[in-house]
């Protein structure tokens, strides 16, 4: 029987994938927009600034017509696929870092290669991650009502 989609959701694995990589001493944000257009689904920074993308499948259709994941590669010193438990891995390219994972976390089962990322752009992605989660923070409270954290925790 082919593998048409999981039991889990893409929000499922996104979740487990922050928890793994928070364990790990990264800090995600999910839908990071590059600046070729391109988003990922989990951006993480790590305590070194190393930059790590993550690509969530749940679906193998999904999976076979994307052809956009290279284009991750030059803004990424890892890049993972994370997938859910009962997706069939070996339909995961070759070459790429591979996460399981479910809403309760996750586990990196192939570790990524490492690419290396041009200073400039590695200061330009990360003022860019930066910037984006400072933003959703600010977001967050104010919807929240709690605007007024984002001093009283500065003084």
């Amino acid at each position: 029987m082919a593998f048409v989609t999981s039991n889990q959701t893409a929000a499922d694995v996104a979740r487990g994938v922050s928890r793994l990589l928070m364990q790990q001493g990264f800090s995600p944000i999910l839908e990071f927009t590059l600046a070729n257009g391109r988003r990922l689904d989990v951006a993480a920074l790590g305590p070194d600034g190393t930059m790590l993308g993550v690509e969530i499948k749940v679906a193998l259709a999904d999976l076979r017509g994307d052809t956009k994941w290279p284009d991750y590669l030059e803004f990424c010193e890892h890049f993972y696929f994370a997938i859910p438990p009962d997706f069939p891995d070996h339909h995961v390219p070759d070459g790429t870092g591979l996460i399981v994972a479910d809403r309760y976390g996750g586990a990196i089962v192939r570790p990524s290669p490492a690419w290396k990322i041009h200073p400039s752009r590695r200061k330009a992605v990360t003022l860019s991650f930066a910037k984006v989660a400072a933003e959703r923070l600010a977001l967050m409270l104010a919807r929240n009502g709690d605007l007024a954290k984002l001093t009283a925790e500065t003084e």
